[in-house]
C-alpha cells in the first residue's frame, strides 16, 4: 500500500509539475441544464485536485438557437474570444458541441485534440469522413431503450398502454429513430403511443386521462409545437402533477424530480469517464491511444418515494440499483455510529501495532545494515582488485585497500581528491570525459589504460565503470572496478616475440634468398676487376665504377639486415601507418623466397591511388602478415611437390566505411572443416614440428591489441583469410 501510495505520488507530481494546461469545455446546451450542470461539476471536481489545470466552459445554448447562421457567428465569436488563448484540450459536450468541433476544427482548434461526451447515435464512420480519426475520442451516450422497456413490462405485468412523450430536438430525434427498431417487439404485450407533436396543455390532458394500468416513458420536452420552451424542470412538472400514472425516464437528472427511474444514462458517470481520459492526455498519452467508449456507463436507479406510491416492487427483477430517498431508521443509524465507531478503534488500533512493529523492525534492520556495513568493508578489502566509487562531481567518496595500495596512499588521504591528483593529467582528463558520457546514459564502460607508479613500475589496467543510483533513485555517481592485467599483458608480448623467433627458420631463408643475387653479382664484379687487373688493362674509372657497383650491392644486403631487425623489434605504441608500406616490407623479406617458390603472389589495391592507413601496432600487424604469407606458401609448396604446379597468392586491400579489409587468399587446398574452427586456437597445429602459436598470436594482435578481427573460410579448393582493422582510435 505504502508503494503504490508512493507511485502515484510521484506520477501525479511528475505528470503535474510543468507548465499550467489549459483546457476548454464546450456545452451544446445552457447553463442550468442539469445534464450539463452535472457534466460540468464532474470534471471541476475531478480538475480541482490539481493547481495547474485551468478549465474554461462556455455554453452553445443551441435547446434555443441551433440555426447554421447563428453556429457561424458563434464559431467567429469563439475566434476572437479565444485568439490569445493556448488550449491543450478541448472537450465537447453532447452532439451540437461535437458536430460544432468536427465542423470549425480547422478554423478553431487546428491540431489541438478533442474529447467528446453524452452523444447519441455515434458513428465512427463520421471520424473518419471528417478526417478526425487522429484528434479525436470519447464517450458515447447511449440510451437503452429496450431494457428500459423490458423493465417497465416486467414491473407492470398487466400493462395496457405506455405513452412515450419526447419532444423533435436533436437528442429526441435520435431517440426516435432508435425506438422504431423497439416499439414492434412489444405491440403484442401492451399498446404503445408516440407523442413528439403536440402543445403542453393538451398533453397534459391526455395524460390526465390515463388508465390506471397505463404508464409513461418520458423521454424529453424542451419545446411544444407552438414554440413555447420549457426548462427540464417546468416540463416534466408540468406532466407530474396531472399524471396518475408511474413515469419512467432514460436520465438520471428527472430522479429527484418525480420518476420512478429505470436503466438511466448518468451525467456524472459521463463526467467521470472522460476527465479519466482528460488526464491521459494531458500526461502524453498521444488521442488515437485512447479507444471510444462505446458502452454507456448506465446505471438501474429509482426513487423510493415513487416507488412505495405505486407500490412497485423492483427486488425480483433488478439485482444491481440504487435507491435515492430512502429512509434512514434510528436503529439503521445507530448501526451506522457503532460500525463507524468500532472500524475507528480498529483502525488506530492497526496504527499503534504497526508503529510498534515499524520501530522493532527499524532497530533490527539498523543492527542488520551496521553488520552489513562492517561485512562490505572486509569483502572489499578482500578483494585484490582496486575498486572505488565517487560522487557525480567527480570526487572520491571511498575505495578499497587494492585501491589504496595502486596509488600508494591513506584511505583518508584519497577520499575529497579527484583522479588528477593521483593520475597523469592525459590518462586522468580521458577517465574524467568517460565519467561524464555515463552520467548522461546511464550505461557502463570498459577502458584500458597504461600508467607509472610511484615506484616507477609501469601498469597496464582495465576499467570497469558503471552509474550507481541513490535510493531516492537520484544519480550518486560512478563505482569503477579495476583489474591489473600486466602480467597478462607482458605473457602477450613474450608470446608476440616467440612467435617472431619461431618465424627465424622462414627468415633466414629469406635473407638467404635476398643476397643470393648481390653475392653473385659481387662475385662477377671481383672476377672482372682481377681479369682486368691481370691484363694490366686497370683504370681508375674502372676501380671507381667498381667499388660504386659494389657499395650498391652491399647497401642492399645491409638494407635486408635492417628490415630483419625492425621486423624483430616490438611495437610499443598504437600509430596510424601505411598498409601498402607494410606490405611493401614483407614482400622484401619473404617476396623472393615466394618468388622462387614458384608462387606468383599479388597485391590488389581495390582504392586506386588512395593511401589507406591503419591504427594499431605496426612491427606486429607485419608479423600476422608474414606468418599468414608463410602459412600460404608453404601450403602450396607442399600441395604442389608431386606436380611442380606454378601456385597463387593473392592478397586484396580495400577501405570500407569504419575499416580497412585485407584479404589473403592462397590456392593451396582448402582446410578440413573439422579443424576450421580450432586452427587459432593456442598451441593448435597440424605441423609435425610447429609450435601452434603463429595464428594464436595473429588473433591475439588482431583482436585484442588492434581491435580489429580475423576469419577464414574455404571457398572452393581457396583459402581466405580476412583481416578488418579500424582507420582511425577505437
Amino acid at each position: 500500500m505504502k508503494k503504490f501510495l508512493l507511485f502515484s505520488l510521484l506520477f501525479i507530481t511528475c505528470l503535474y509539475a510543468n507548465k499550467p494546461k489549459e483546457v476548454l469545455l464546450l456545452h451544446s446546451y445552457h447553463k442550468g441544464y442539469v445534464w450539463s450542470d452535472d457534466i460540468s461539476k464532474t470534471i471541476e471536481k475531478n480538475f480541482s485536485k490539481f493547481n495547474n489545470i485551468e478549465l474554461t466552459t462556455v455554453y452553445m445554448d443551441t435547446k434555443r438557437v441551433a440555426d447554421p447562421i447563428y453556429l457561424d457567428k458563434l464559431a467567429n465569436l469563439y475566434k476572437q474570444q479565444f485568439k490569445k488563448r493556448d488550449f491543450d484540450l478541448i472537450i465537447a459536450s453532447d452532439n451540437n458541441a461535437f458536430d460544432f468541433a468536427i465542423k470549425y476544427h480547422e478554423y478553431l482548434f487546428k491540431e489541438l485534440p478533442v474529447l467528446f461526451c453524452g452523444i447519441n447515435n455515434f458513428d465512427k464512420a463520421l471520424l473518419d469522413e471528417n478526417n478526425m480519426k487522429k484528434y479525436m475520442t470519447g464517450v458515447v451516450e447511449q440510451v437503452d431503450l429496450e431494457k428500459n422497456f423490458e423493465l417497465i413490462s416486467d414491473l407492470h405485468p398487466k400493462l395496457n398502454k405506455l405513452l412515450i412523450i419526447n419532444d423533435r430536438s436533436k437528442t429526441g430525434l435520435a431517440v426516435k429513430r432508435d425506438l422504431r427498431n423497439i416499439i414492434p417487439k412489444y405491440e403484442d404485450r401492451f399498446q404503445v403511443e408516440y407523442i413528439d407533436k403536440m402543445e403542453i396543455e393538451n398533453l397534459k390532458e391526455k395524460v390526465k386521462n390515463l388508465g390506471k394500468n397505463d404508464a409513461i416513458l418520458f423521454v424529453l420536452l424542451f419545446k411544444d409545437t407552438t414554440g413555447k420552451y420549457f426548462t427540464y424542470k417546468q416540463s416534466f412538472k408540468e406532466v407530474k402533477a396531472v399524471s396518475p400514472v408511474p413515469i419512467y425516464g432514460l436520465w438520471d437528472f428527472y430522479l429527484n424530480y418525480g420518476i420512478v427511474g429505470g436503466l438511466l444514462t448518468s451525467a456524472v458517470a459521463q463526467g467521470e469517464a472522460i476527465s479519466d481520459m482528460a488526464f491521459k492526455v494531458l500526461n502524453g498519452v498521444a488521442i488515437t491511444d485512447i479507444p471510444t467508449l462505446e458502452k454507456s456507463p448506465n446505471l438501474y436507479m429509482f426513487d423510493h418515494k415513487e416507488l412505495k406510491r405505486f407500490d412497485i416492487d423492483i427486488s425480483k427483477h433488478v439485482n444491481e440499483f440504487v435507491i435515492i430517498n430512502e429512509p434512514s431508521s434510528v436503529y439503521k443509524q445507530f448501526t451506522k455510529f457503532i460500525v463507524t465507531a468500532i472500524v475507528i478503534i480498529m483502525i488506530l488500533s492497526v496504527i499503534v501495532l504497526t508503529l510498534r512493529a515499524n520501530i522493532q523492525r527499524r532497530k533490527k534492520v539498523e543492527l542488520a545494515l551496521s553488520n552489513r556495513l562492517e561485512f562490505d568493508k572486509v569483502l572489499l578489502d578482500t578483494i585484490p582488485n582496486p575498486i572505488y566509487y565517487k560522487n557525480v562531481d567527480g570526487k572520491f567518496l571511498g575505495c578499497n585497500l587494492g585501491f589504496a595500495n595502486l596509488v600508494n596512499k591513506r584511505r583518508d588521504e584519497i577520499i575529497g581528491k579527484t583522479a588528477f591528483d593521483f593520475f597523469d593529467y592525459d590518462i586522468a582528463l580521458k577517465n574524467t570525459n568517460i565519467d561524464k558520457e555515463l552520467l548522461q546514459t546511464f550505461s557502463t564502460s570498459t577502458s584500458e589504460f597504461t600508467f607509472y607508479t610511484s615506484s616507477n613500475h609501469m601498469k597496464h589496467i582495465i576499467l570497469n565503470k558503471a552509474v550507481y543510483k541513490n535510493i531516492d533513485d537520484s544519480v550518486g555517481g560512478i563505482v569503477c572496478i579495476m583489474d591489473d592485467i600486466t602480467e597478462r599483458v607482458q605473457q602477450k608480448q613474450f608470446l608476440i616475440q616467440q612467435s617472431k623467433l619461431a618465424e627465424m627458420g622462414d627468415m633466414v631463408a629469406a635473407i638467404a634468398h635476398q643476397w643470393n643475387e648481390p653475392l653473385v653479382e659481387l662475385s662477377a664484379l671481383v672476377q672482372d676487376i682481377q681479369t682486368t687487373y691481370l691484363l694490366n688493362e686497370l683504370k681508375d674509372m674502372d676501380v671507381k665504377d667498381f667499388v660504386n657497383d659494389s657499395m650498391i650491392q652491399i647497401k642492399y644486403m645491409s638494407r635486408t639486415l635492417s628490415d630483419f631487425r625492425n621486423f624483430l623489434k616490438p611495437s610499443t605504441k598504437k600509430k596510424l601507418f601505411s598498409i601498402s608500406k607494410a606490405l611493401n616490407d614483407i614482400n622484401e623479406i619473404i617476396g623472393k623466397q615466394v618468388f622462387y617458390s614458384n608462387i606468383h603472389m599479388r597485391f590488389n589495391y581495390k582504392n586506386k591511388n588512395e593511401e589507406l592507413l591503419i591504427y594499431g601496432y605496426e612491427n606486429e600487424f607485419k608479423q600476422v602478415l608474414l606468418n599468414l604469407v608463410n602459412n600460404s606458401k608453404n601450403k602450396i609448396i607442399e600441395s604442389n611437390i608431386d606436380t611442380n604446379d606454378k601456385g597463387n597468392i593473392d592478397i586484396n586491400i580495400e577501405r570500407c566505411d569504419n575499416f580497412n579489409t585485407i584479404e589473403i587468399i592462397d590456392d593451396g587446398g582448402s582446410i578440413d572443416e573439422k579443424i576450421i574452427t580450432s586452427i587459432f586456437e593456442p598451441y593448435f597445429t597440424t605441423k609435425e614440428d610447429g609450435t601452434g602459436i603463429g595464428l594464436y598470436m595473429a588473433k591475439v594482435i588482431i583482436e585484442d591489441k588492434m581491435r580489429g578481427t580475423i576469419s577464414v573460410k574455404n571457398k572452393g579448393n581457396d583459402v581466405i583469410f580476412t583481416i578488418k582493422l579500424p582507420h582511425k582510435k577505437v
